[in-house]
């Protein structure tokens, strides 16, 4: 009973998922069109990059390269805009849930053997901020992104386009809070890590392309799916079993949310009139209370607007702490820590969040 409640303790998203997805089979009972609801190539995609960047994760190349980028640093400061930096252009490429699954506990960890514990609040807020915002910029940075980016099947360049400022603006923001760092100096220190297999980095390193040529419309998705999962099967299974498959489910949850929510007409009718011409806004607000990923999904049913929903619900992933799933993860390495003050956290992060989201509503 123990290891279940504290399960479900973290996985309220996908509980509260599924519960949605159980109430709105009431109003709309299962049928034929249910088999329409889900989203198979978001799934697969998804699934794709999450299980090869879990291989590269379980042969500790996160660690090992960060160890390697950090042992020339002399300051905290230094220190903090590597770590920062790393987590802004990491979360690109290998999505913010990664980028802070490997640099939070780090950084933790790394703060607790200098003796720096104090910090622990600002850096882990600004890893955070740094993951939310640098996975904007690509579809694969966030599943937001991913979802969407196949949704409306979106030009690339408009995608760049569209997400390109608030970047910007947010990287420019992230500089000026971290000059907020003292420069202490820091005493050599080593800090040992398993050296990634060559031979392993390269197989996970060509799975990686593979699934990228599916976000990019170059491989079909079911030919990259069936690749990933063959090479793994074969070569790393133990990774198949670190996927997040919660993720996956709540995803699935969702589509059948939102889906019969769509057959409602007066719930159709009330969103749709509501978001038009305010998707930026309508889904920036929306992702305080739900999360940017399920907003994403529930009102993609409702605008043809795809881009200016892309502007709303990367930038509602900064604001409160459940604006973005990733923040959570963050939260729940923090309060886990040697002398966690969650409420002096809870407090520093909603403060910083939310000047990047005015500025990102007002650009």
């Amino acid at each position: 009973m123990k290891r279940i409640l504290g399960w479900a303790k973290g996985e309220v998203v996908l509980l509260i998922a599924l519960a949605a997805a159980l109430i709105s089979c009431f109003f709309v009972p299962p049928d034929g069109e249910y088999g329409g609801y889900i989203d198979w190539k978001v799934i697969l995609q998804l699934f794709s990059l999450m299980a090869v960047v879990q291989a590269a994760s379980g042969q500790h190349f996160f660690e090992w390269s960060a160890q390697k980028l950090l042992g020339r640093m002399h300051s905290l400061r230094t220190v903090g805009f590597a770590l920062v930096g790393l987590c802004f252009f990491g979360s690109m490429l290998v999505t913010n849930d990664v980028a802070l699954l490997t640099l939070v506990p780090f950084t933790l960890e790394l703060l607790y053997m200098l003796g720096m514990n104090h910090f622990s609040i600002f850096l882990v807020v600004m890893l955070t901020l740094a993951a939310n915002i640098g996975s904007a910029l690509t579809p694969v940075g966030n599943p937001q992104n991913l979802f969407l980016y196949a949704r409306y099947a979106m030009d690339s360049g408009d995608f760049f386009a569209a997400v390109l400022p608030m970047v910007l603006v947010g990287g420019v923001l992230l500089m000026l809070f971290m000059m907020k760092l003292p420069p202490l100096p820091l005493s050599a220190s080593e800090w040992e890590v398993e050296k990634p297999r060559p031979g392993r980095m390269a197989l996970y390193g060509v799975l990686f392309v593979v699934a990228l040529l599916s976000v990019f419309r170059v491989l079909d998705y079911r030919i990259s799916f069936a690749v990933v999962l063959a090479a793994l099967l074969i070569a790393d299974r133990p990774t198949l079993k670190r996927v997040d498959y919660a993720l996956l489910a709540t995803f699935g949850c969702f589509f059948v949310f939102v889906g019969n929510l769509g057959r409602i007409p007066a719930v159709s009718e009330f969103i749709a009139q509501n978001i038009a011409g305010q998707e930026k806004l309508v889904g920036a607000l929306t992702s305080q209370v739900i999360s940017n990923v399920p907003a994403a999904v529930l009102l993609s049913e409702f605008t043809e607007e795809g881009i200016q929903l892309l502007k709303g619900v990367n930038a509602g992933g900064c604001g409160t702490l459940i604006a973005s799933l990733a923040s959570l993860i963050s939260f729940k390495f923090y309060i886990k820590s040697p002398g966690a003050r969650p409420l002096r956290y809870l407090g520093w992060f909603t403060a910083f969040n939310l000047v990047m989201l005015l500025a990102f509503l007002f650009l």
